[in-house]
This record gives structure tokens, C-alpha cells and sequence, in this order.
């Protein structure tokens, strides 16, 4: 399932026309094998868990040259669909990445008072997602590891 929710995540970015290698390069289409994961899940009492769910995949993959992170859960589906559904938030501390990026998924984030209250829950977990992208391209960790 991790790399169903990476593969996603690559063909949902993959938008600009060219293709160019070296992962950091502002005009390279980002692959399935670019994406780093983490299963993360929220501990007993954990105060600060910007995410409506318990668990999910903490993913940073190089979008037009910089590290972004996402949070990811694949969701449980039935014999009628092939694959399973694959939900992602932009997790940032940008107020128009953490706003604008996720208007479709806004369900998957917690309700906080502003703009404000959503990039102070997710500092911490960008800057956990920017550590995973200074792993080996394709690594996935366990929880905990970094």
C-alpha cells in the first residue's frame, strides 16, 4: 500500500511538460521511486495531531526543485474498485500551501482557527517530512526512526 500511495502522489504531480534528470531539478517530473515514506500514527494523548485520522503515511518527494511534504492515507475499498483510494494534504507551514493546496481534503485536517492555528500543527510534522527527504530517494521507515 505505500507504494500505491506514492505512486499517487507522482502521478498527481506529474504536471509539467519536460522531463529532466537530477531529482532537484525545477523541471523533472517526480516518480514513484522519488518518494520517501514514514507510517506515522498519533500516540495515546498526543496534543498537537493535525490530522482527523489516528495513522497515515508521512511522504516527501522534490516538487519543482524544492522538498514537499505530504501526509497520506490510503483508504479501505471494496471488490468493485481495483485500487484503493489514496487521500494526501500538502503538510506545510506556508499559509497558501496549507490553505489553497488542501481545499479538497479538508477533511482529513483538524478544524483550527485560522490559517495561523493550521501552520503552527503542521511545523512539526514539515519539519519531520524534510529530515525523510534527506533520505535515499524511494526509503521507507518505520515509525519513530527519524
Amino acid at each position: 500500500m505505500v507504494g500505491l500511495a506514492a505512486m499517487t502522489l507522482a502521478a498527481g504531480l506529474a504536471t509539467t511538460p519536460v522531463a529532466e534528470p537530477g531529482e532537484r531539478n525545477i523541471f523533472r517530473i517526480p516518480r514513484e521511486d522519488d518518494v520517501r515514506v514514514q507510517k506515522i500514527a498519533r500516540t495515546p494523548g498526543e496534543t498537537g495531531w493535525p490530522f482527523t485520522v489516528d495513522e497515515g503515511l508521512l511522504m516527501c518527494l522534490f516538487v519543482a526543485g524544492r522538498p514537499t511534504v505530504y501526509f497520506g492515507v490510503v483508504e479501505p475499498h471494496d471488490e468493485w474498485h481495483e485500487e484503493p483510494p489514496v487521500r494526501l494534504v500538502m503538510v506545510s507551514s506556508d499559509p497558501f500551501d496549507a490553505t489553497l493546496a488542501n481545499m479538497a481534503v479538508n477533511d482529513l485536517i483538524v478544524e483550527t482557527d485560522g490559517p495561523a492555528g493550521r501552520m503552527a500543527l503542521f511545523a512539526p510534522f514539515e519539519a519531520l517530512g524534510r529530515r525523510l527527504c534527506d533520505q535515499p530517494r524511494g526509503t521507507e521507515m518505520g515509525p519513530g526512526e527519524l
